[in-house]
């Protein structure tokens, strides 16, 4: 049975109540998220004790570990929890670490960090599987659904940095992190209000009864070659985040010290937080564009496969940072800048891309997965993004160790592999999908 009537038109707003509360909530969480995240680097460099090579290095394990603890939080929603209770766990202890980030002190830095570490293990994992929860897995509109939840993630995104970035650049650090903690707060509001309309979805699994010994019927061989595909994407995945995330740090870097951030013909400097602000706008602008694309081409039996999709997502992040790197070539001296538009070029192409793997990937998961494992899995999936984020911390690290040309083409050479290997594997990977679109 369905557990929403699904309509023939499929548009932006022919989804169950559910997904607009779930929108909303993770709309606010993010906007925590990257607020903090848009200051962070900047912070330890300007106002901490820190070099470049060390913050670097600092926020990959920070990007990487809040992509860790998901596999914990997963897991004890599935036994024990559900994803309701974890989603409201982990939000309170986020605001928690957020809060505590506006405390001027070296020791509420790392305790700050620790527990929105601990926080996003319960919250990211739950609120992904709650959005899949809501549709059938043959359902035309699921794709088009995370989508539209992706959009909530990068609207988030998107006022983070003009908002906690303009605070912090402009008033003061903490002032941008407190406003992180605000949003994390309306966010739970969100949640709590909108209880009534998740379809009964998330609740903790039925209480085992005395002396009971729950038998989980063990996985078929279609359900193993399922999650083999899981796993063999996150490897693909990893590719992807590890030099996307060089927003976060070294093209950050590259905004505030090779950038000419004066917005021609307007005489106004563009802040170097605002630049991780493009991105998330783009998302929002060109999210309904996608959703619609996705389903209208199902519909008429041509929709790409997931893997090409995501090969085409590694493909069009390539060029991007190919396009950054021969921007980078115009700079003929230490204190030489570029135009803004090299790095605006090259966001908008990593936005294309990411919308072509990110929202297919989670929505892939949640098809994939058995239905007893849906949050460890994509806990398992998230990893994969863990791994991505050390990688491209370490790799943030060498930002100055080399010319700025040849450091954003290692990206671009990597990611441009790995799309054309995926595509060349779609048609295995599909047989292990069984029919699972």
């Amino acid at each position: 049975m369905s557990t929403q009537p699904v309509s023939k038109h499929h548009g932006l707003f022919d989804h169950p109540k559910g997904l607009y509360i779930l929108f909303f909530t993770e709309m606010w969480e993010r906007f925590s998220y990257y607020g903090m995240r848009a200051l962070l680097v900047l912070y330890m460099v300007k106002a901490m004790p820190y070099t470049k090579e060390d913050a670097g290095k600092i926020y990959g394990w920070y990007t990487g570990l809040v992509y860790v603890t998901p596999i914990i939080g997963g897991y004890l929603a599935d036994r024990y929890l559900g994803a309701r209770k974890a989603i409201l766990y982990g939000g309170v202890i986020m605001a928690m670490g957020h809060f505590i980030m506006a405390w001027d002190h070296m020791l509420g830095f790392w305790w700050a960090l620790a527990l929105l570490i601990i926080g996003n293990g319960f919250f990211k994992p739950n609120i992904s599987t709650t959005v899949g929860s809501l549709y059938e897995a043959d359902d035309p509109r699921r794709d088009g659904a995370f989508t539209i939840f992706y959009m909530g993630i990068n609207t988030g995104a998107a006022l983070a940095p003009l908002v906690c970035g303009t605070l912090g650049e402009v008033h003061g650090w903490h002032y941008g992190f407190g406003a992180a903690g605000v949003g994390m707060m309306l966010g739970l509001a969100v949640f709590l209000g909108g209880q009534r309309h998740l379809q009964g979805k998330g609740l903790p699994p039925p209480p085992r009864a005395a002396g009971e010994q729950r038998k989980a019927e063990p996985l078929t061989r279609e359900e193993w070659h399922r999650i083999f595909v899981i796993v063999m994407l996150m490897f693909f995945n990893i590719f992807f985040w590890s030099a996307f995330e060089q927003a976060g740090s070294s093209m950050t870097l590259f905004a505030d010290e090779s950038t000419n951030r004066m917005i021609p013909l307007l005489g106004i400097e563009f802040k170097t937080t605002w630049f991780q602000a493009v991105n998330p706008v783009l998302i929002v602008l060109l999210g309904p564009f996608f959703s619609a694309m996705w389903v209208g081409m199902a519909e008429r039996g041509r929709e790409p496969p997931t893997p090409a999709k995501m090969a085409s997502g590694l493909l069009l992040l390539s060029l991007g940072f190919v396009l950054l790197s021969f921007g980078s070539t115009f700079l003929d001296g230490p204190k030489a800048k570029v135009s803004l538009f090299w790095l605006l070029g090259a966001y908008s192409l990593h936005t294309v891309g990411e919308l072509c793997l990110s929202p297919v990937g989670l929505s892939m998961v949640t098809k994939l997965s058995p239905v007893r494992f849906a949050s460890v899995l994509m806990g398992v999936w998230l990893f994969s993004s863990a791994a991505a984020n050390f990688v491209g911390g370490m790799f943030a690290a060498e930002y100055e160790t080399m010319s700025k040309a040849v450091f954003f083409l290692i990206p671009a050479g990597t990611a441009g592999a790995a799309g054309l290997i995926l595509l060349a594997a779609t048609p295995f990977i599909r047989r292990w999908m069984h029919g699972v679109h």
